[in-house]
């Protein structure tokens, strides 16, 4: 796992919170979320990502280029209960995969996903799953991932 010269990976912390939630705000705005829902969340996010960083579910990786955030990504640790298809009683949920418009095309992301799917495998994880963008999907099934049959409820006035 070598990153392209010029780049470095380093763990998110605390402070790394508002650049995540930039990052995030990003992405939902890329894929077409409704803007307003976007700013809407902003906030509320940056608060989650503080709390979820202090408690350690939430580990994230960054990359870095000439001193700035140019990709970043992180994992929830779940506690869910175990089941046949899965014995251990925490999960991962890799969301926030983000890489700047002006560094893409270079594997950042990949990378930024085998440093993670690593970490899970360290912690002895059976089973890892996200949701993907049209756009990630190819990185995401060269990985291993599979399509599975989750559904969704969509409250009213909830957005998506």
């Amino acid at each position: 796992m070598t990153l392209p010269k010029g780049f470095t990976l380093r763990p998110a912390t605390l402070a790394d919170a508002e650049t995540i939630q930039k990052q995030r705000d990003a992405l939902f705005t890329d894929t077409g979320s409704d803007p307003g829902r976007v700013q809407a969340a902003s906030a509320p996010g940056r608060g989650w990502l503080r709390g979820a960083l202090e408690r350690g579910i939430y580990f994230g990786v960054l990359i870095e280029a000439e001193g700035q955030v140019v990709a970043g990504a992180g994992v929830i640790w779940q506690d869910l209960p175990p089941s046949p298809r899965n014995l251990a009683p925490v999960r991962a949920y890799i969301l926030n995969v983000y890489v700047a418009p002006s560094q893409r095309g270079q594997g950042l992301a990949q990378h930024l996903l085998r440093v993670l799917l690593a970490e899970c495998a360290s912690r002895g994880l059976e089973q890892v799953s996200l949701h993907a963008s049209d756009a990630g999907k190819p990185t995401y099934i060269k990985l291993g991932f599979v399509p599975t049959n989750e559904m969704r409820l969509i409250f009213s006035g909830a957005g998506p």
